[in-house]
């Protein structure tokens, strides 16, 4: 073929000078609007008891959305407050939502829509639930004179924006009977144990006082249990680490809520360049927020208080995305070994300079020189059975 001919092949036409920007709908963004909700934008609160929240007539009382600072939201944050004797509308949506108390008592009801009578179950504070996908609810506050106070964790910003078609988000009528269809044990609180500190079950009752088990990978003398709740691709898992004692640190993709259930002091340091040049300080005590901004942000958790520091995260999970992999694998492996965790011997000095730093204030030893050899403190426990 000659050149003139493949030029002759060349479907070309002059761009219009007049054109109209293509519009981009963004169903979140509009449900929000439409909400006439409060919205926040950042990734660190240090109680959210103190959150200042606005009116938001749907959920019978008060609330605000946290948005992260980041252009992907697989979440969104929702501090919500029920009116002493309140109640929220019936409500049910595609899509999944974790329930965390932090404060007040109350109840939830939760039904099919095709004719199952409802179950109710009470909460207080410190319990943990969630909502089964696209299931009828309705919380109640048990209270006539004092709020109720929850954080919700859901995975509303991607299926909006997936499916773009918010009547579809809250007015489909399809039973996912394969993660809920009414049983009456469902919000009971058994469970079950299964391998890799997995406990399966819809309902904790005291988040902050349920057994944890040994989880060494990640640090000196840590404990761990990882949840399954309402057939979520979300997830959520608890954490517990001695005084003078800190994690590893490791990464991956936005949207981990970390709730603070135990502890009298620490913090959380956050960066995402090698360098450490974005380096940021995040303190924390119970009941603080600390949620992880954005995809690839290194986090490490420090205890610098006088007591045991337990923590519970409200992660996106994979949102099906990729084949299911055993909980935990990759998040408490070396990248020297192909994971995402950075072990004791390869931080940078000045991380642990910091924590020294820190338990200085609090006039804590540091328990570490077991695994930093320029530890100024002590040896510490190694294991979960010497914490």
């Amino acid at each position: 073929m000659t050149t003139g001919d493949s030029d002759a092949a060349i479907k070309y036409a002059p761009t219009p000078e007049s054109l109209e920007d293509f519009g981009l709908v963004d169903a979140y963004k509009d449900w929000l609007n439409t909400e006439g909700v409060k919205v926040i934008e950042d990734f660190a609160f240090e109680d959210m008891s103190k959150i200042e929240l606005g009116p938001w007539e749907r959920k019978g009382g008060k609330g605000a959305v946290i948005n992260i600072p980041y252009h992907v939201l697989t979440n969104d944050s929702q501090i919500i407050e029920i009116n002493p004797g309140g109640k929220s509308e019936p409500e049910h949506h595609v899509y999944e939502e974790y329930v965390y108390i932090i404060s007040g008592v109350g109840a939830t009801s939760i039904w099919t829509g095709d004719g199952n009578e409802k179950k109710t179950f009470e909460w207080k504070k410190g319990s943990l639930f969630s909502i089964p996908l696209n299931a009828w609810y309705q919380h109640f506050n048990g209270s006539g004179a004092e709020p109720a106070r929850y954080l919700a964790v859901t995975t509303a910003p991607c299926n909006m924006r997936l499916f773009s078609d918010n009547d579809f988000i809250f007015n489909c009528d399809y039973k996912f009977a394969n993660r809920y269809s009414g049983e009456d044990d469902f919000f009971s609180g058994n469970g079950k144990l299964y391998k890799r500190r997995i406990w399966a079950s819809n309902f904790m009752p005291n988040a902050p006082d349920m057994a944890l088990y040994e989880w060494s990978e990640r640090g000196a003398g840590g404990i761990n249990s990882m949840f399954e709740m309402a057939g979520n691709l979300s997830k959520a898992h608890i954490s517990e680490f001695p005084i003078g004692t800190y994690k590893k640190a490791h990464r991956h993709g936005p949207g981990a809520n970390l709730v603070l259930l135990s502890g009298d002091a620490g913090f959380s340091l956050i960066w995402t360049k090698d360098d450490m040049s974005d380096l940021r300080k995040a303190d924390w005590k119970v009941g603080s927020l600390v949620i992880v901004p954005s995809d690839g942000t290194y986090h490490q958790h420090f205890n610098s208080g006088t007591r045991r520091a337990r923590y519970m995260a409200l992660t996106p999970g994979t949102h099906g995305l990729r084949n299911p992999i055993p909980r935990g694998q990759g998040a408490d492996a070396s990248f020297k070994a192909g994971g995402y965790q950075i072990e004791y011997e390869d931080e940078e000095r000045r991380i642990h300079e910091i924590f020294e730093e820190e338990l200085r204030k609090n006039g804590v030893t540091c328990r570490m020189k077991a695994f930093i050899p320029y530890c100024t403190g002590e040896v510490g426990p190694t294991s979960a059975k010497d914490a």
